[in-house]
């Protein structure tokens, strides 16, 4: 199948790590010309250089989404290099496992910063561009815990589910210009941050880590933990042509672990 964005212009962030980085390879692998943005800018190198290993076209920059002030010179750089950005995926980091009570304000407001306005400011910055050329993709990865929020990650539950009304919205207002608005929601997916939750609950409730993982995968109706390139094929659909007429969803990819309707 033709996914009919051969030679198009993708911004990953968070694209140093499991998630964004098998999104970016993904997007590469359909001809998309893919900036990656990580605050760790090595990781998102190494990405790079593996997308560029196998024949596709990508650059790495160091991006640190708690300074919004990065967002105009980092896009400025990539419209110099591809001449605009036709597909954006927000993809931010999760905060430190947390309850919801008893947090610093401070935290809040940090944790506000790099996981919601940085993704409304970079959106606001690339949809001009979108919409004179009247094509453009807004993909957005949440968390399950939008849906069923997740104990010990108060802060994530909280603040990622202002993320799915802002993308609803979003998808009302950029329809007519050939832009989509859609979020994403991983379930397990075997990342290292998968990883280091799993040892935390380990950790707390003074298990063994593989008893909690097992544990965790009873509860996903395909029995495993999912494949970061499965995740990645799936948003690069939502990226594609084909999947014009998507827009304003929020789409699980979690081999069945949410229980709800």
């Amino acid at each position: 199948m033709d996914f009919g964005i051969n030679g198009k212009a993708a911004l990953v962030l968070g694209a140093g790590g499991g998630l964004g980085g098998a999104i970016a390879a993904s997007l590469a692998r359909e001809g998309v010309n893919v900036a990656l943005g990580d605050i760790n800018v090595e990781a998102a190198e190494q990405k790079a250089s593996a997308i560029r290993a196998e024949g596709g076209t990508a650059v790495a920059l160091a991006w640190d989404l708690g300074k919004i002030e990065q967002i105009e010179q980092n896009v400025s750089r990539i419209e110099a290099e591809f001449g605009g950005i036709d597909i954006l995926v927000n993809n931010t980091g999760g905060p430190k496992p947390s309850a919801v009570t008893d947090q610093d304000p401070a935290l809040w407001r940090e944790s506000f910063e790099s996981m919601v306005l940085s993704v409304i400011s970079l959106t606001d910055r690339v949809l001009p561009g979108m919409r004179s050329r009247k094509w453009g993709r807004v993909i957005t990865s949440t968390s399950s815990g939008v849906i069923a929020p997740i104990p010990n990650l108060g802060l994530s539950n909280a603040l990622r589910i202002s993320l799915v009304g802002w993308s609803k919205t979003l998808a009302r207002e950029v329809g007519r210009d050939g832009i989509t608005a859609n979020i994403v929601l991983p379930g397990r997916i075997a990342t290292p941050r998968i990883t280091f939750l799993d040892e935390q609950k380990a950790k707390r409730e003074d298990r063994k880590v593989e008893d909690v993982s097992a544990e965790s995968v009873a509860s996903i109706a395909v029995g495993r933990y999912g494949d970061p390139k499965e995740y990645g094929d799936a948003v690069t659909f939502l990226a594609s042509a084909n999947a014009a007429y998507i827009t304003g969803s929020t789409i699980r990819i979690d081999g069945g672990l949410l229980a709800s309707v």
